[in-house]
Protein backbone atom coordinates (compact mmCIF):
# COMPACT_ATOMS: atom_id res chain seq x y z
CA UNK A 1 0.00 0.00 0.00
CA UNK A 2 1.28 3.47 -0.92
CA UNK A 3 0.21 6.19 1.07
CA UNK A 4 1.61 10.41 0.85
CA UNK A 5 0.51 13.60 1.47
CA UNK A 6 0.90 16.76 -0.94
CA UNK A 7 0.26 20.80 -0.21
CA UNK A 8 -1.90 22.48 -2.39
CA UNK A 9 -1.96 26.55 -2.18
CA UNK A 10 -4.63 28.75 -2.47
CA UNK A 11 -2.75 31.77 -4.16
CA UNK A 12 -2.41 31.86 -7.63
CA UNK A 13 1.31 30.82 -8.49
CA UNK A 14 3.83 34.02 -9.67
CA UNK A 15 5.65 31.57 -11.93
CA UNK A 16 8.64 32.98 -11.23
CA UNK A 17 12.24 30.84 -9.49
CA UNK A 18 13.22 31.96 -6.16
CA UNK A 19 17.39 31.26 -5.76
CA UNK A 20 19.28 31.37 -2.49
CA UNK A 21 22.67 32.61 -3.61
CA UNK A 22 25.81 31.78 -0.79
CA UNK A 23 27.25 34.81 0.43
CA UNK A 24 30.26 35.64 -1.59
CA UNK A 25 29.58 33.62 -4.35
CA UNK A 26 28.35 35.23 -7.90
CA UNK A 27 24.75 34.59 -10.08
CA UNK A 28 24.30 32.82 -12.74
CA UNK A 29 26.99 30.25 -11.75
CA UNK A 30 24.69 26.81 -11.70
CA UNK A 31 26.49 25.19 -8.87
CA UNK A 32 26.35 28.42 -6.79
CA UNK A 33 22.52 28.43 -6.43
CA UNK A 34 19.81 26.34 -5.04
CA UNK A 35 16.71 26.44 -6.02
CA UNK A 36 14.04 27.37 -3.13
CA UNK A 37 10.05 26.68 -2.97
CA UNK A 38 8.17 28.67 -1.05
CA UNK A 39 4.50 27.59 -0.36
CA UNK A 40 3.39 30.61 1.72
CA UNK A 41 -0.03 31.38 2.20
CA UNK A 42 -3.19 29.58 2.62
CA UNK A 43 -3.35 25.70 1.55
CA UNK A 44 -4.75 22.53 2.25
CA UNK A 45 -2.59 19.18 2.76
CA UNK A 46 -3.93 15.96 0.98
CA UNK A 47 -3.16 12.38 2.39
CA UNK A 48 -4.08 9.40 0.24
CA UNK A 49 -3.48 5.36 0.27
CA UNK A 50 -2.93 3.29 -2.67
CA UNK A 51 -4.00 -0.18 -2.98
CA UNK A 52 -3.81 -3.10 -5.82
CA UNK A 53 -7.23 -1.77 -7.38
CA UNK A 54 -8.23 -0.14 -4.45
CA UNK A 55 -7.72 3.79 -3.08
CA UNK A 56 -8.59 5.56 0.38
CA UNK A 57 -10.79 8.54 0.87
CA UNK A 58 -8.75 11.71 0.70
CA UNK A 59 -8.05 12.83 4.00
CA UNK A 60 -7.76 16.72 4.01
CA UNK A 61 -6.49 19.02 6.35
CA UNK A 62 -5.50 22.88 6.35
CA UNK A 63 -3.34 22.39 9.49
CA UNK A 64 0.23 21.22 8.87
CA UNK A 65 0.69 17.22 9.25
CA UNK A 66 2.55 16.30 12.90
CA UNK A 67 3.35 12.76 13.87
CA UNK A 68 0.03 12.77 15.95
CA UNK A 69 -2.22 13.32 13.25
CA UNK A 70 -0.27 11.33 11.06
CA UNK A 71 -0.95 8.69 13.77
CA UNK A 72 -4.40 9.53 13.52
CA UNK A 73 -5.11 9.11 10.09
CA UNK A 74 -2.76 5.61 10.07
CA UNK A 75 -5.27 4.37 12.56
CA UNK A 76 -8.52 5.50 11.01
CA UNK A 77 -7.95 3.62 8.09
CA UNK A 78 -6.18 0.67 9.18
CA UNK A 79 -9.13 -1.89 9.26
CA UNK A 80 -9.94 -0.40 5.56
CA UNK A 81 -6.26 -1.42 4.67
CA UNK A 82 -6.60 -5.02 6.07
CA UNK A 83 -10.49 -5.21 4.12
CA UNK A 84 -8.32 -4.76 0.92
CA UNK A 85 -5.46 -6.81 1.55
CA UNK A 86 -6.02 -8.91 4.56
CA UNK A 87 -4.26 -9.54 7.45
CA UNK A 88 -0.66 -8.78 6.20
CA UNK A 89 0.40 -5.99 3.84
CA UNK A 90 3.67 -3.72 3.15
CA UNK A 91 2.93 -0.07 4.04
CA UNK A 92 5.00 2.43 2.41
CA UNK A 93 5.59 6.02 3.27
CA UNK A 94 7.85 8.62 2.36
CA UNK A 95 9.91 9.26 5.40
CA UNK A 96 8.97 12.30 6.08
CA UNK A 97 9.75 14.12 9.64
CA UNK A 98 5.78 13.27 10.96
CA UNK A 99 5.78 9.28 9.93
CA UNK A 100 8.85 8.69 11.53
CA UNK A 101 7.48 10.03 14.90
CA UNK A 102 7.65 7.31 17.69
CA UNK A 103 3.74 7.23 18.45
CA UNK A 104 3.98 6.38 14.56
CA UNK A 105 6.17 3.50 15.00
CA UNK A 106 4.53 2.10 17.90
CA UNK A 107 1.10 2.62 16.07
CA UNK A 108 2.37 0.38 13.04
CA UNK A 109 3.78 -1.99 15.57
CA UNK A 110 0.77 -2.27 18.14
CA UNK A 111 -1.01 -2.87 14.81
CA UNK A 112 1.48 -5.41 13.02
CA UNK A 113 1.97 -3.56 9.96
CA UNK A 114 5.48 -4.15 8.05
CA UNK A 115 6.70 -0.81 6.91
CA UNK A 116 8.63 -0.52 3.32
CA UNK A 117 12.40 0.60 3.70
CA UNK A 118 12.41 3.77 1.44
CA UNK A 119 14.89 6.29 1.46
CA UNK A 120 14.13 9.97 2.12
CA UNK A 121 14.09 12.01 -0.89
CA UNK A 122 14.49 9.00 -3.29
CA UNK A 123 13.48 9.50 -6.90
CA UNK A 124 9.38 9.61 -7.22
CA UNK A 125 8.62 5.85 -7.80
CA UNK A 126 5.53 6.01 -5.10
CA UNK A 127 2.81 5.73 -7.71
CA UNK A 128 0.40 8.24 -6.01
CA UNK A 129 2.89 11.02 -6.89
CA UNK A 130 1.71 11.02 -10.37
CA UNK A 131 -1.97 11.95 -8.64
CA UNK A 132 -0.84 14.48 -7.13
CA UNK A 133 0.52 15.75 -10.08
CA UNK A 134 -2.37 15.09 -12.51
CA UNK A 135 -4.56 17.65 -9.22
CA UNK A 136 -1.96 20.47 -9.86
CA UNK A 137 0.31 20.35 -7.06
Amino acid sequence: MFSDESRFSLQSDSRRTLIWRAPGTRYPHQENTIERHRYGGAGWLVWEAIILGFRTDLHVQSVTMTGHIYRDIVELHVDLFRGAMGAEFLFMDDNARPHLANIVDECLQSEVITRMDWPAYSPDLNPIEHVWDMLGR
